[in-house]
């Protein structure tokens, strides 16, 4: 940006040079200047180049002017007249007062603006409208007439639970023709208890969950699944937004914290770890830091603080300092799997607890490895502390500490110090890979292979008690320094945890005090950055439409006020979502038709003015839910364990030593909420409609269309079953063929079908016989109606 920068600070002729150095950018990255290490962000460096008063002993000036090289702008020479500001204003003596950075609109502090009047007052329904309307007075626009009820009703399902309604459904509230039917609808799918699922579809997005590790083993999580759960269970609680905020990134230290609020921290827990042989564990460690504060700085803070971790953020003004002290919040945070029963384990526990307990012991004290192990284990930590000293114990470590959770914790603890659980781990381990360690002849002559083989099988006789991912304070606090250039091993000044002075210089030691402050008045970006997502998930793109960025590279907002007012009205009214987002679908904003206009092609094709509702295929998990929904498939049980549905052939062989071991019965039709995130080998229908990837933070999800879409929609077993129910239903539940079509659309499109529809549907069924059904339902659920939130 370079230029851009120093005409900010130009005094001399500041107009003239600001609109010139806008329009062209002497970036700081060009290879030439990087090259000579020059920053023109930078006054101190700037001047070096600049020669003030003496164009002609100028750098800069000879760069701009002369042809050879390197020669500036790299995209071509400047106007003559351009040159002559630039001249003018090196002879006039290039003054550049210290002047503050500049800070992004969105670190002003929100006040709630005024209600706009507006001359169509009739329109409006609640403060929002008056905002969307004023804007579109203002250019001489009229807001779209509002949808059809049969629209309304299938958007505000979608909208609200991710589903679409039934037939009793549409036809009951087509029935109840009160004012107050629509309100009266909102109210009850906001109870829901698919609302928190589907609205907790994009919070995932947010904390890159996934059911599996990522790296190249990508083993799985089989637990991961219980913070999804406590997600699900906030949002159909209406858990207030900072209590939402405080307990995942903070409940561990919430005095006297409930295990609920301790679950809520597995949002950390989504790290991508690696369990690669030879892979540095501190630098591991370290880029989870880094994945931890770019996620923290992106789902709650809308900024991209990740590009200060090598340098000062060239754009906003965060600081290296600032960057790594947000990552000492994180320093002193250790992983711990906890023992939280789910309901109805603890009694088949405890029923069985003493005898495995005893069974293990008693089969691990046959074998008499007690010595051998206890040799072992010092191997490992002389391994750990001489690395190079003894090969074949370095290896032993590396896979030792590669594949047991904690390992380093469990393997300095005492015997009588560690839990059973780290200390069957540790056993495990050594009966069952000890060899690289002890060497193969020991290992065979104690039978250590038998041994492993009896532990496994004895596991998995006995019931265990699941467990949480959760962090929790480390016991032996490390200080946090910075890195140059973001290097891990090379250490520079050690810092304090604490908020990027740009925003506040309250004192925030800990990351529940960091937690406080987020989600705070004190805070401008929190409430902005969280209404600005439920707005985009509601309306097709964010009043900020770069919802991930609202710093100086980010977009600005379409409808500034508005958005105040409703990060305002979002504190104001206890940081209560539900509140939020029904005032949102109950404005005649959202109520708007959504169909295009001729007269908005050249003066809003990106509907920024909102004088329309924006229509958008639906999101992966949903375009599956839809199928299962219209053809009675669907088992829409809340909550729990991810399911693997049938995917084609090949897909798993792409998974490291991982089995896709296919859900059976009526789980595997469950939402595509559940359906199992193996992070290096993605459900192909999720991949195919545009979800992310799982390994960093997604705040807003591309909408591509290609040819695999169609190819998975006509050959994925699950759409195929789908079809095959669906056929199976409209001969079953209607009488007529003429009722079977009324029926299918009404199940599919929430609507009654147009005679010529009509007619086209039973030439078609007509002319296959039969199998005329099962085409018709193909079609239908195939159709771009079908697939789109209108």
């Amino acid at each position: 940006m370079g230029l851009e920068l120093l005409a900010a600070f130009a005094v001399s002729f500041a107009a003239d040079v600001q609109t010139l150095l806008q329009k062209r950018c002497y970036g700081c990255h060009g290879p030439q200047v990087q090259q000579r290490g020059l920053r023109l962000d930078q006054r101190d460096s700037a001047m070096r180049v600049i020669q003030p008063g003496d164009p002609a002993a100028s750098k800069l000036f000879r760069m701009v002017t002369d042809t050879g090289s390197p020669r500036m702008p790299p995209a071509g020479p400047l106007p003559p007249a351009e040159i002559a500001i630039l001249k003018q204003w090196i002879e006039s003596g290039a003054t550049w007062p210290a002047t503050p950075r500049a800070k992004p609109w969105s670190f002003s502090a929100i006040r709630r603006p005024a209600e706009p009047l507006v001359r169509n007052a009739a329109w409006k329904r609640d403060p929002i409208d008056a905002f969307v309307l004023a804007r579109l007075e203002s250019r001489g626009i009229q807001p779209s007439p509002q949808a059809s009820r049969e629209t309304l009703l299938r958007r505000v399902y979608l909208d609200l639970t991710g589903l679409l309604p039934t037939p009793d459904q549409v036809r009951a509230f087509l029935a109840d023709t009160s004012p107050q039917a629509y309100e009266r609808l909102t109210d009850e799918l906001l109870r829901s208890p698919h609302f928190g699922e589907k609205w907790s579809r994009h919070w995932l997005d947010l904390a890159r969950y996934a059911d599996s590790e990522g790296g190249i083993q990508d083993f799985a999580r089989p637990f991961a699944w219980r913070w999804r759960d406590w997600v699900i269970q906030a949002f159909n609680n209406d858990m207030p937004f900072d209590r939402f905020t405080r307990e995942q990134l903070a409940g561990d230290l919430i005095p006297g914290a409930s295990v609920a609020a301790r679950s809520a921290t597995g949002f950390h827990r989504n790290t991508v770890t690696s369990r690669e042989g030879g892979i540095e564990l501190e630098r591991l460690r370290f880029e989870q830091l880094v994945d931890r504060t770019n996620t923290l700085s992106s789902v709650w803070l809308g900024l991209t603080a990740g590009c200060a971790q090598c340098h000062d953020h060239k754009y906003d003004p965060i600081s290296q300092r600032d960057y790594y002290r947000l990552m000492a919040y994180f320093e002193n945070a250790e992983e711990k799997d906890l023992e939280a029963p789910l309901p109805g384990e603890t009694g088949i526990y405890r029923q069985y607890a003493a005898k495995f307990r005893t069974e293990r012991d008693t089969l691990v004290s046959e074998y008499k490895i007690a010595p051998v192990l206890a040799v072992w284990e010092q191997g490992m930590r002389d391994a750990r502390a001489n690395p190079g000293k003894r090969p074949n114990w370095d290896i032993a470590y590396d896979i030792y500490s590669k594949l047991v959770d904690h390992a380093d914790r469990i393997l300095d603890k005492p015997p009588h110090a560690r839990t059973p659980r780290e200390q069957d781990a540790l056993v495990d381990h050594f009966a069952n890979r000890g060899s690289s360690g002890i060497g193969t002849k020991l290992y065979n002559e104690m039978k250590l292979k038998d041994l492993s083989g009896k532990l496994e099988k004895l596991e998995k006789q006995y019931p265990r008690l699941s467990t949480l991912m959760v962090i929790e304070p480390a016991a032996d606090p490390k200080p946090t320094h910075i890195r140059k250039r973001g290097n891990f091993t090379d250490r520079l000044d050690a810092v304090d945890a604490g908020i990027p002075e740009s925003l506040a210089r309250t004192p925030a030691p800990d990351r529940l005090a960091l937690a406080q402050w987020i989600a705070s008045r004190q805070n401008p970006l929190t409430a902005r950055v969280a209404v600005n997502r439920l707005w985009q998930e509601l309306f097709g793109r964010g009043l900020v439409r770069t919802s991930e960025d609202f710093g100086m590279q980010g977009e600005k907002p379409s409808h500034p006020e508005l958005l105040d007012w409703l990060a305002a009205e979002f504190m104001d009214r206890g940081w209560s979502l539900k509140h939020m987002i029904r005032l949102m679908v109950t404005s005649a904003a959202y109520r708007q038709s959504s169909a295009t206009r001729n007269d908005l092609a050249s003066t809003d094709p990106s509907n920024t003015l909102l004088a329309r509702q924006s229509a958008f295929r639906l999101p992966a998990e949903l375009v599956r839910d839809a199928a299962l929904r219209a053809s009675g498939l669907l088992n829409d049980s809340v909550g729990g364990e991810s399911i693997r549905p049938p995917q084609p052939e090949g897909v798993a062989d792409l998974q490291y030593n991982t089995k896709w071991e296919e859900t059976t019965g009526r789980a595997r039709y469950r939402r595509g909420l559940y359906v199992h995130i193996q992070r290096t080998a993605n459900y192909p229908l999720l991949m195919n409609f545009d979800a992310p990837d799982r390994i960093v933070s997604c705040s807003r999800r591309e909408s591509s269309n290609t040819p695999l879409q169609p190819l998975n929609l006509m050959n994925d077993p699950v759409f195929v079953e789908a079809a095959q129910a669906l056929a199976a239903r409209l001969e079953e539940e209607a009488k007529t063929d003429a009722a079977r079509v009324d029926l299918a659309f009404l199940l599919c499109y929430n609507r009654q079908p147009s005679p010529a529809e009509r007619d086209a549907v039973l030439s078609h069924v007509a002319r296959r016989g039969a199998d005329g059904w099962f085409g018709a339902a193909r079609a239908l659920l195939n159709s771009a109606e079908f697939l789109t939130r209108e």
